[in-house]
């Protein structure tokens, strides 16, 4: 497997980690009513906040950006894009989202807007290599 590919991969766990981390200190917290509850876990996310709210908005976010990112991968590579390049603008992306993640959990909202921008932009390039 590619470099690109492994981001693909890469880009489908990172809202599956954001969440687990406001999941995890939910668990720690130890009150009962803020406890995650996996039988009605949309009612626990709704009920965020501070920065679990803003991990909660973040995986979401990161499933947003999600199909455009693996849709460019795969059209770069069928196009027979540079693999190489591909790769690198891949491991750009998840190092944007990885930094958009850390941005959106401490609010900072101008620099997490800038990131993602930057984020789709990258995706953007991807698709022209095709």
């Amino acid at each position: 497997m590619n470099i690109a590919n492994w981001c693909v991969l890469s880009a489908c766990l990172l809202p599956i980690v954001t969440i687990g981390l406001a999941k995890a200190a939910s668990a720690r917290r130890g009150k009962a009513d803020e406890l995650y509850d996996n039988h009605d876990p949309r009612s626990w996310s709704n009920a965020l906040k501070g920065w679990q709210q803003r991990a909660n908005a973040a995986q979401n976010n990161g499933w947003e950006a999600l199909p455009l990112f693996c849709a460019a991968v795969i059209l770069a590579q069928q196009g027979h894009a540079e693999q190489a390049r591909v790769d690198q603008l891949a491991m750009l992306f998840i190092g944007l989202r990885i930094v958009y993640i850390a941005a959106y959990l401490a609010n900072l909202a101008t620099l997490r807007t800038l990131l993602f921008s930057a984020g789709i932009s990258t995706s953007i390039a991807i698709l022209l290599l095709s």
